[in-house]
Protein backbone atom coordinates (compact mmCIF):
# COMPACT_ATOMS: atom_id res chain seq x y z
CA UNK A 1 0.00 0.00 0.00
CA UNK A 2 1.45 3.19 -0.54
CA UNK A 3 1.75 6.23 1.40
CA UNK A 4 0.53 9.67 0.11
CA UNK A 5 1.32 12.88 1.39
CA UNK A 6 0.60 16.42 -0.66
CA UNK A 7 2.27 20.05 -0.84
CA UNK A 8 0.14 22.91 -1.00
CA UNK A 9 1.18 26.51 -0.77
CA UNK A 10 0.20 29.27 1.23
CA UNK A 11 0.10 31.26 -2.71
CA UNK A 12 1.11 30.99 -5.94
CA UNK A 13 4.71 30.71 -6.66
CA UNK A 14 6.23 29.81 -3.58
CA UNK A 15 8.36 26.70 -5.46
CA UNK A 16 5.36 23.83 -5.01
CA UNK A 17 7.28 22.42 -7.97
CA UNK A 18 10.89 22.30 -7.15
CA UNK A 19 10.15 21.74 -3.84
CA UNK A 20 8.20 18.30 -5.31
CA UNK A 21 10.61 17.69 -7.59
CA UNK A 22 13.57 17.54 -4.67
CA UNK A 23 11.56 15.30 -2.74
CA UNK A 24 10.72 13.13 -5.43
CA UNK A 25 14.59 12.42 -6.20
CA UNK A 26 15.45 12.41 -2.06
CA UNK A 27 13.12 9.65 -1.59
CA UNK A 28 13.61 7.90 -4.69
CA UNK A 29 17.91 7.73 -4.16
CA UNK A 30 16.61 6.13 -0.80
CA UNK A 31 15.39 3.21 -3.09
CA UNK A 32 11.56 4.24 -2.66
CA UNK A 33 9.17 3.97 -5.62
CA UNK A 34 8.21 7.72 -5.82
CA UNK A 35 5.38 8.98 -8.33
CA UNK A 36 4.48 12.41 -8.86
CA UNK A 37 1.30 13.42 -8.85
CA UNK A 38 -0.81 16.71 -9.55
CA UNK A 39 -5.06 16.94 -9.95
CA UNK A 40 -5.05 19.96 -11.48
CA UNK A 41 -2.35 21.99 -13.75
CA UNK A 42 -3.00 25.15 -15.42
CA UNK A 43 0.12 25.71 -18.08
CA UNK A 44 0.60 25.91 -21.31
CA UNK A 45 4.18 24.35 -20.95
CA UNK A 46 3.08 20.49 -21.82
CA UNK A 47 5.26 17.71 -22.22
CA UNK A 48 4.52 14.18 -24.63
CA UNK A 49 4.05 11.82 -22.24
CA UNK A 50 5.99 7.90 -22.53
CA UNK A 51 1.66 6.58 -22.91
CA UNK A 52 0.85 9.33 -25.80
CA UNK A 53 -0.98 11.89 -24.14
CA UNK A 54 -0.03 15.41 -22.51
CA UNK A 55 0.77 16.56 -18.96
CA UNK A 56 2.41 19.70 -17.41
CA UNK A 57 6.00 20.30 -18.02
CA UNK A 58 6.55 20.60 -14.31
CA UNK A 59 5.34 16.49 -13.71
CA UNK A 60 7.38 15.56 -16.40
CA UNK A 61 10.14 16.79 -14.33
CA UNK A 62 9.31 15.14 -11.06
CA UNK A 63 8.96 11.94 -13.15
CA UNK A 64 12.69 12.51 -14.28
CA UNK A 65 13.39 13.00 -10.48
CA UNK A 66 11.87 9.65 -9.61
CA UNK A 67 13.64 8.20 -12.26
CA UNK A 68 10.55 6.95 -14.58
CA UNK A 69 8.64 7.96 -17.32
CA UNK A 70 6.37 10.55 -17.12
CA UNK A 71 2.66 9.23 -18.07
CA UNK A 72 -0.62 10.57 -18.33
CA UNK A 73 -1.78 9.57 -14.67
CA UNK A 74 0.41 11.61 -12.78
CA UNK A 75 -1.31 15.02 -14.15
CA UNK A 76 -4.93 13.77 -15.23
CA UNK A 77 -6.46 17.40 -15.62
CA UNK A 78 -4.39 20.14 -17.54
CA UNK A 79 -6.09 23.78 -18.25
CA UNK A 80 -4.26 25.35 -21.59
CA UNK A 81 -5.67 29.06 -21.22
CA UNK A 82 -6.72 29.87 -24.94
CA UNK A 83 -8.14 33.18 -23.61
CA UNK A 84 -8.73 35.55 -21.03
CA UNK A 85 -11.89 33.55 -20.05
CA UNK A 86 -11.69 30.31 -21.41
CA UNK A 87 -9.26 27.09 -21.70
CA UNK A 88 -8.74 23.98 -23.41
CA UNK A 89 -9.06 21.12 -20.48
CA UNK A 90 -6.79 18.28 -21.13
CA UNK A 91 -8.18 15.10 -19.16
CA UNK A 92 -5.97 12.01 -18.70
CA UNK A 93 -3.95 13.59 -21.29
CA UNK A 94 -6.39 14.09 -23.62
CA UNK A 95 -8.82 16.85 -24.90
CA UNK A 96 -11.69 16.94 -23.29
CA UNK A 97 -13.23 20.39 -24.50
CA UNK A 98 -12.97 23.94 -24.28
CA UNK A 99 -14.48 25.36 -21.09
CA UNK A 100 -14.95 29.10 -19.52
CA UNK A 101 -14.54 29.22 -16.00
CA UNK A 102 -18.25 28.51 -15.23
CA UNK A 103 -19.11 25.49 -17.62
CA UNK A 104 -15.36 24.21 -15.78
CA UNK A 105 -17.22 24.74 -12.78
CA UNK A 106 -20.13 22.61 -13.71
CA UNK A 107 -17.79 19.82 -14.47
CA UNK A 108 -15.61 19.37 -11.29
CA UNK A 109 -17.85 16.24 -10.17
CA UNK A 110 -16.93 14.38 -13.09
CA UNK A 111 -13.32 15.59 -13.04
CA UNK A 112 -12.87 15.00 -9.77
CA UNK A 113 -13.49 11.52 -10.01
CA UNK A 114 -11.08 11.11 -13.40
CA UNK A 115 -8.24 12.40 -10.74
CA UNK A 116 -8.78 10.04 -8.16
CA UNK A 117 -9.08 7.08 -10.67
CA UNK A 118 -5.52 8.28 -12.26
CA UNK A 119 -4.08 8.47 -8.84
CA UNK A 120 -5.71 5.20 -7.53
CA UNK A 121 -3.61 3.90 -10.68
CA UNK A 122 -0.40 5.49 -10.17
CA UNK A 123 -0.73 4.80 -6.34
CA UNK A 124 -1.16 0.99 -6.91
CA UNK A 125 2.73 0.94 -8.37
CA UNK A 126 4.27 3.21 -5.68
CA UNK A 127 5.39 3.28 -2.60
CA UNK A 128 5.03 6.88 -1.92
CA UNK A 129 3.39 9.46 -3.89
CA UNK A 130 3.94 13.12 -3.74
CA UNK A 131 0.96 15.07 -4.36
CA UNK A 132 1.43 18.67 -5.95
CA UNK A 133 -1.96 21.31 -4.60
CA UNK A 134 -2.47 24.23 -6.88
CA UNK A 135 -2.50 28.05 -6.49
CA UNK A 136 -3.79 28.60 -2.55
CA UNK A 137 -6.30 26.43 -0.32
CA UNK A 138 -6.74 30.13 1.50
CA UNK A 139 -9.08 30.56 -1.69
CA UNK A 140 -11.75 29.86 0.11
CA UNK A 141 -14.18 31.13 -2.31
CA UNK A 142 -13.52 28.00 -4.50
CA UNK A 143 -13.96 25.94 -2.35
CA UNK A 144 -16.80 24.14 -3.04
CA UNK A 145 -15.97 21.08 -5.79
CA UNK A 146 -12.30 22.05 -5.66
CA UNK A 147 -10.18 19.26 -7.29
CA UNK A 148 -6.50 21.10 -7.06
CA UNK A 149 -5.90 21.31 -3.31
CA UNK A 150 -8.12 20.58 -0.09
CA UNK A 151 -11.01 18.79 -2.02
CA UNK A 152 -8.43 16.64 -3.25
CA UNK A 153 -6.51 15.76 -0.42
CA UNK A 154 -10.14 15.19 1.12
CA UNK A 155 -10.99 12.81 -1.65
CA UNK A 156 -8.38 10.16 -0.96
CA UNK A 157 -7.53 11.06 2.63
CA UNK A 158 -3.85 12.71 1.98
CA UNK A 159 -2.34 14.80 4.85
CA UNK A 160 -0.95 18.44 3.90
CA UNK A 161 2.02 20.43 4.22
CA UNK A 162 2.03 24.20 3.58
CA UNK A 163 4.66 26.20 2.12
CA UNK A 164 5.13 29.58 2.18
CA UNK A 165 7.45 31.91 0.30
CA UNK A 166 9.50 34.09 2.92
CA UNK A 167 11.46 35.71 -0.13
CA UNK A 168 7.92 37.93 -1.25
CA UNK A 169 7.76 38.97 2.79
CA UNK A 170 4.57 38.30 5.18
CA UNK A 171 5.06 34.22 5.40
CA UNK A 172 3.95 34.81 8.64
CA UNK A 173 0.90 36.01 7.91
CA UNK A 174 1.07 33.82 4.64
CA UNK A 175 0.88 30.74 6.98
CA UNK A 176 -0.64 32.02 10.04
CA UNK A 177 -3.06 33.63 7.83
CA UNK A 178 -4.20 30.29 5.89
CA UNK A 179 -4.74 28.65 9.06
CA UNK A 180 -7.38 31.31 10.17
CA UNK A 181 -9.32 31.73 6.62
CA UNK A 182 -9.81 27.73 6.31
CA UNK A 183 -12.45 25.91 7.28
CA UNK A 184 -11.71 23.78 10.59
CA UNK A 185 -11.65 20.26 9.13
CA UNK A 186 -9.08 21.80 6.09
CA UNK A 187 -6.85 23.07 8.68
CA UNK A 188 -6.87 19.85 10.64
CA UNK A 189 -5.61 18.30 7.42
CA UNK A 190 -2.47 20.32 7.19
CA UNK A 191 0.19 18.06 9.37
CA UNK A 192 3.18 20.65 8.93
CA UNK A 193 4.81 23.33 7.07
CA UNK A 194 8.13 24.46 5.14
CA UNK A 195 9.48 28.09 4.57
CA UNK A 196 11.00 28.76 1.30
CA UNK A 197 13.64 30.94 -0.44
CA UNK A 198 15.11 32.19 2.55
CA UNK A 199 18.38 34.25 1.77
CA UNK A 200 20.94 35.01 4.57
CA UNK A 201 21.13 33.42 7.95
CA UNK A 202 18.45 30.84 8.82
CA UNK A 203 19.01 30.97 12.22
CA UNK A 204 18.00 34.71 12.46
CA UNK A 205 14.10 33.16 11.60
CA UNK A 206 14.06 31.17 14.86
CA UNK A 207 11.86 33.19 16.57
CA UNK A 208 9.07 33.37 13.23
CA UNK A 209 8.91 29.70 13.30
CA UNK A 210 8.17 29.06 16.59
CA UNK A 211 5.11 31.43 16.20
CA UNK A 212 3.81 29.85 12.94
CA UNK A 213 4.02 26.85 15.35
CA UNK A 214 2.66 27.99 18.38
CA UNK A 215 -0.61 29.63 16.57
CA UNK A 216 -0.85 26.82 13.78
CA UNK A 217 0.02 24.11 15.52
CA UNK A 218 1.91 22.39 13.00
CA UNK A 219 5.13 20.93 12.69
CA UNK A 220 7.83 22.68 11.63
CA UNK A 221 9.25 20.58 8.83
CA UNK A 222 12.30 23.16 7.68
CA UNK A 223 13.01 26.67 6.18
CA UNK A 224 14.88 26.34 2.94
CA UNK A 225 17.70 28.79 2.22
CA UNK A 226 17.02 29.75 -2.07
CA UNK A 227 17.88 27.26 -3.94
CA UNK A 228 20.65 29.01 -6.52
CA UNK A 229 20.89 26.20 -9.27
CA UNK A 230 17.03 26.25 -9.59
CA UNK A 231 17.84 28.12 -12.75
CA UNK A 232 19.29 24.84 -14.27
CA UNK A 233 16.12 23.66 -14.02
CA UNK A 234 13.62 23.46 -16.68
CA UNK A 235 11.22 26.37 -16.06
CA UNK A 236 7.65 25.96 -15.34
CA UNK A 237 7.07 29.68 -16.31
CA UNK A 238 8.77 31.92 -19.06
CA UNK A 239 9.77 34.27 -16.37
CA UNK A 240 11.82 31.87 -14.98
CA UNK A 241 14.14 31.62 -17.97
CA UNK A 242 17.65 32.50 -16.95
CA UNK A 243 20.48 33.47 -19.27
CA UNK A 244 24.36 35.49 -19.19
CA UNK A 245 22.13 38.38 -20.80
CA UNK A 246 24.97 40.24 -22.92
CA UNK A 247 27.80 37.40 -23.64
CA UNK A 248 27.98 36.28 -27.07
CA UNK A 249 25.58 35.46 -28.98
CA UNK A 250 21.89 37.25 -28.85
CA UNK A 251 18.74 35.36 -29.26
CA UNK A 252 15.85 37.38 -29.47
CA UNK A 253 12.20 35.55 -28.15
CA UNK A 254 9.02 37.67 -28.61
CA UNK A 255 7.12 36.79 -25.28
CA UNK A 256 3.94 35.80 -27.32
CA UNK A 257 0.42 36.06 -25.17
CA UNK A 258 -0.24 32.66 -25.28
CA UNK A 259 3.37 31.48 -25.52
CA UNK A 260 3.72 27.89 -25.62
CA UNK A 261 6.25 24.94 -25.05
CA UNK A 262 8.83 27.45 -24.53
CA UNK A 263 10.93 24.41 -23.08
CA UNK A 264 13.17 24.95 -26.41
CA UNK A 265 14.90 27.92 -24.58
CA UNK A 266 16.10 25.73 -21.74
CA UNK A 267 19.39 24.27 -22.55
CA UNK A 268 19.87 27.86 -24.86
CA UNK A 269 19.48 29.74 -21.43
CA UNK A 270 22.36 27.13 -19.93
CA UNK A 271 25.24 28.42 -22.50
CA UNK A 272 27.59 30.60 -20.72
CA UNK A 273 28.31 31.94 -24.50
CA UNK A 274 24.84 32.36 -25.48
CA UNK A 275 22.29 35.20 -23.94
CA UNK A 276 18.32 34.86 -24.01
CA UNK A 277 16.51 37.71 -23.80
CA UNK A 278 12.80 37.93 -23.48
CA UNK A 279 11.39 40.36 -25.30
CA UNK A 280 8.09 41.55 -23.33
CA UNK A 281 5.30 43.65 -24.72
CA UNK A 282 5.78 46.99 -26.12
CA UNK A 283 9.79 46.88 -26.29
CA UNK A 284 10.93 46.52 -29.95
CA UNK A 285 12.89 43.53 -31.15
CA UNK A 286 16.87 44.21 -30.47
CA UNK A 287 18.51 45.38 -33.57
CA UNK A 288 21.63 43.54 -32.48
CA UNK A 289 20.32 40.08 -32.03
CA UNK A 290 22.04 37.16 -33.83
CA UNK A 291 19.00 35.14 -34.05
CA UNK A 292 15.02 35.96 -33.56
CA UNK A 293 13.56 32.97 -31.95
CA UNK A 294 9.10 32.56 -32.08
CA UNK A 295 8.45 30.23 -30.01
CA UNK A 296 5.02 27.97 -29.82
CA UNK A 297 1.59 29.11 -29.19
CA UNK A 298 -2.01 27.90 -27.53
CA UNK A 299 -3.70 30.54 -30.22
CA UNK A 300 -1.08 30.94 -32.59
CA UNK A 301 -3.58 33.16 -34.80
CA UNK A 302 -4.45 35.24 -31.76
CA UNK A 303 -0.64 35.64 -31.10
CA UNK A 304 -0.07 36.45 -34.74
CA UNK A 305 -2.66 39.51 -34.03
CA UNK A 306 -0.75 40.21 -31.03
CA UNK A 307 3.17 40.43 -32.95
CA UNK A 308 2.04 42.52 -35.44
CA UNK A 309 0.29 44.92 -32.46
CA UNK A 310 3.97 45.35 -31.35
CA UNK A 311 5.44 45.86 -34.26
CA UNK A 312 7.37 42.92 -34.66
CA UNK A 313 6.70 42.10 -37.65
CA UNK A 314 8.14 45.42 -38.99
CA UNK A 315 11.51 44.63 -36.21
CA UNK A 316 11.68 41.03 -37.56
CA UNK A 317 11.70 41.78 -41.26
CA UNK A 318 14.66 44.65 -40.55
CA UNK A 319 16.21 41.94 -38.94
CA UNK A 320 16.25 39.37 -42.10
CA UNK A 321 17.36 42.58 -44.31
CA UNK A 322 20.39 42.72 -42.02
CA UNK A 323 21.36 38.87 -42.55
CA UNK A 324 19.82 38.16 -39.10
CA UNK A 325 18.64 34.21 -38.25
CA UNK A 326 14.95 33.42 -37.76
CA UNK A 327 13.71 30.18 -35.91
CA UNK A 328 9.91 29.58 -35.81
CA UNK A 329 8.74 26.48 -33.74
CA UNK A 330 5.27 25.33 -34.32
CA UNK A 331 3.13 28.25 -33.80
CA UNK A 332 6.19 30.26 -34.68
CA UNK A 333 6.67 28.05 -37.68
CA UNK A 334 2.58 28.59 -38.75
CA UNK A 335 3.51 32.57 -38.40
CA UNK A 336 6.67 32.86 -40.66
CA UNK A 337 4.49 31.77 -43.92
CA UNK A 338 2.46 33.37 -46.35
CA UNK A 339 -1.36 32.47 -44.74
CA UNK A 340 -3.08 30.34 -41.65
CA UNK A 341 -6.45 29.03 -42.74
CA UNK A 342 -8.55 27.96 -39.34
CA UNK A 343 -11.51 26.66 -41.68
CA UNK A 344 -13.51 24.75 -38.90
CA UNK A 345 -12.82 27.32 -36.28
CA UNK A 346 -10.76 25.76 -33.88
CA UNK A 347 -8.75 28.86 -32.44
CA UNK A 348 -11.99 30.88 -32.91
CA UNK A 349 -14.29 31.94 -35.59
CA UNK A 350 -13.60 30.51 -38.82
CA UNK A 351 -10.79 32.55 -40.73
CA UNK A 352 -7.79 32.96 -42.94
CA UNK A 353 -5.19 35.36 -41.74
CA UNK A 354 -1.89 36.58 -44.06
CA UNK A 355 0.73 34.87 -41.89
CA UNK A 356 5.03 37.00 -41.56
CA UNK A 357 5.38 35.99 -44.99
CA UNK A 358 9.45 35.09 -44.18
CA UNK A 359 8.57 31.42 -45.41
CA UNK A 360 6.96 30.43 -48.25
CA UNK A 361 4.00 27.72 -46.69
CA UNK A 362 0.45 27.44 -45.75
CA UNK A 363 -0.69 26.05 -42.56
CA UNK A 364 -4.69 25.05 -42.56
CA UNK A 365 -5.91 24.39 -38.73
CA UNK A 366 -7.50 20.87 -38.30
CA UNK A 367 -9.14 19.41 -35.13
CA UNK A 368 -6.68 16.41 -34.67
CA UNK A 369 -3.83 17.25 -32.35
CA UNK A 370 -0.27 15.70 -32.94
CA UNK A 371 1.60 14.40 -30.32
CA UNK A 372 4.36 12.45 -30.48
CA UNK A 373 7.59 11.75 -28.83
CA UNK A 374 9.81 11.55 -32.08
CA UNK A 375 13.55 10.79 -32.88
CA UNK A 376 14.98 12.08 -36.01
CA UNK A 377 18.38 13.83 -37.97
CA UNK A 378 19.38 17.28 -39.77
CA UNK A 379 19.72 17.42 -43.17
CA UNK A 380 22.02 17.40 -44.58
CA UNK A 381 24.69 16.55 -42.11
CA UNK A 382 22.90 13.77 -40.32
CA UNK A 383 22.92 15.03 -36.60
CA UNK A 384 20.74 13.02 -34.05
CA UNK A 385 17.62 14.89 -33.03
CA UNK A 386 15.30 13.76 -30.04
CA UNK A 387 11.88 15.99 -29.18
CA UNK A 388 8.07 15.89 -29.50
CA UNK A 389 5.63 17.21 -31.81
CA UNK A 390 2.30 18.89 -30.17
CA UNK A 391 0.41 21.04 -32.65
CA UNK A 392 -2.67 21.06 -34.71
CA UNK A 393 -2.50 22.25 -37.72
CA UNK A 394 -0.87 20.70 -41.47
CA UNK A 395 2.00 22.58 -43.06
CA UNK A 396 2.40 22.69 -46.97
CA UNK A 397 4.99 24.64 -49.78
CA UNK A 398 7.28 25.35 -51.82
CA UNK A 399 9.88 26.00 -48.85
CA UNK A 400 9.05 22.41 -47.54
CA UNK A 401 10.92 21.15 -50.17
CA UNK A 402 14.33 22.82 -48.24
CA UNK A 403 13.45 20.42 -44.92
CA UNK A 404 16.27 20.43 -43.02
CA UNK A 405 14.87 17.41 -40.27
CA UNK A 406 13.99 14.08 -41.09
CA UNK A 407 11.15 12.33 -38.84
CA UNK A 408 10.47 9.02 -39.17
CA UNK A 409 12.09 8.73 -42.22
CA UNK A 410 9.83 11.65 -43.61
CA UNK A 411 11.17 15.32 -44.74
CA UNK A 412 10.10 17.95 -41.68
CA UNK A 413 10.22 22.14 -41.52
CA UNK A 414 11.10 24.34 -44.40
CA UNK A 415 13.54 26.89 -45.01
CA UNK A 416 14.08 30.12 -47.02
CA UNK A 417 15.99 29.99 -50.20
CA UNK A 418 19.18 31.64 -48.44
CA UNK A 419 18.77 29.25 -45.38
CA UNK A 420 18.31 32.09 -42.86
CA UNK A 421 14.21 31.55 -41.87
CA UNK A 422 13.31 28.42 -40.45
CA UNK A 423 10.74 26.53 -39.44
CA UNK A 424 9.72 22.79 -37.56
CA UNK A 425 7.31 21.47 -35.38
CA UNK A 426 9.51 20.21 -33.23
CA UNK A 427 10.22 20.84 -29.59
CA UNK A 428 12.83 20.09 -27.41
CA UNK A 429 15.68 19.43 -30.37
CA UNK A 430 17.84 21.84 -28.11
CA UNK A 431 18.28 19.14 -25.90
CA UNK A 432 20.38 17.57 -28.20
CA UNK A 433 23.87 18.18 -27.48
CA UNK A 434 25.31 18.09 -31.00
CA UNK A 435 22.27 20.22 -32.73
CA UNK A 436 23.21 22.89 -30.31
CA UNK A 437 26.19 23.03 -30.72
CA UNK A 438 26.66 23.50 -34.40
CA UNK A 439 23.11 25.67 -34.58
CA UNK A 440 25.40 27.86 -31.87
CA UNK A 441 28.65 27.34 -34.51
CA UNK A 442 26.32 28.54 -37.43
CA UNK A 443 25.39 32.19 -35.74
CA UNK A 444 29.19 32.54 -34.86
CA UNK A 445 29.03 31.29 -31.11
CA UNK A 446 30.38 27.95 -29.43
CA UNK A 447 28.72 25.53 -27.22
CA UNK A 448 30.17 24.96 -23.44
CA UNK A 449 27.46 22.52 -21.99
CA UNK A 450 28.41 19.33 -23.09
CA UNK A 451 25.49 17.17 -21.92
CA UNK A 452 22.77 19.07 -21.06
CA UNK A 453 20.51 16.08 -19.61
CA UNK A 454 23.88 15.39 -17.23
CA UNK A 455 23.47 19.05 -16.50
CA UNK A 456 19.50 18.62 -14.97
CA UNK A 457 20.83 15.44 -13.55
CA UNK A 458 23.38 17.06 -11.48
CA UNK A 459 20.82 19.97 -10.77
CA UNK A 460 18.31 17.36 -9.29
CA UNK A 461 20.48 15.77 -7.47
CA UNK A 462 21.86 19.35 -5.78
CA UNK A 463 18.31 19.78 -5.05
CA UNK A 464 18.12 16.78 -3.00
CA UNK A 465 21.28 17.74 -1.18
CA UNK A 466 19.54 20.64 -0.50
CA UNK A 467 16.53 19.33 0.44
CA UNK A 468 18.32 16.56 3.23
CA UNK A 469 20.28 19.34 4.66
CA UNK A 470 17.21 21.73 5.73
CA UNK A 471 14.00 19.84 5.66
CA UNK A 472 13.22 17.62 8.32
CA UNK A 473 12.46 14.26 5.85
CA UNK A 474 12.30 11.62 8.69
CA UNK A 475 9.31 13.56 10.08
CA UNK A 476 7.99 14.35 6.50
CA UNK A 477 7.45 10.80 5.64
CA UNK A 478 6.61 9.45 9.31
CA UNK A 479 3.46 11.90 8.23
CA UNK A 480 2.65 10.95 5.29
CA UNK A 481 -0.52 8.21 5.48
CA UNK A 482 -1.35 5.10 3.35
CA UNK A 483 -3.64 5.73 1.04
Amino acid sequence: MAKAIMIQGAGSNVGKSVIVAGLCRVFARRGLRVRPFKPQNMSNNAAVTSDGGEIGRAQALQALACGVPAVVDMNPVLLKPESDVGAQVIVQGKRFATLKARDYAKAKPELLSKTVESFQRLAADADLVIIEGAGSPAEINLRAGDIANMGFAEAVGAPVVLVGDIDRGGVIAQLVGTHAVLPAEDCERIVGYLVNKFRGDVSLFDEGDAAIAQRTGWAALGVLPWFTDAWKLPAEDIMDIASSKGAGIKIAVPRLSRIANFDDLDPLSQEPGVSVEIIEAGRPLPGDADLVLIPGSKSTIGDLAHFRAQGWDIDLAAHVRRGGHVLGICGGYQMLGRRIDDPEGIEGAPVAVEGLGLLDVETVMSPEKQLAQVRGETRPGGTEVTGYEIHIGHTTGPDCARAWLEIAGKAAGAASENGRVRGCYLHGLFGSDAFRAGFIAELGGTAQVGDYTASVEDALNALADHMEAHVDLPRLLALATNV
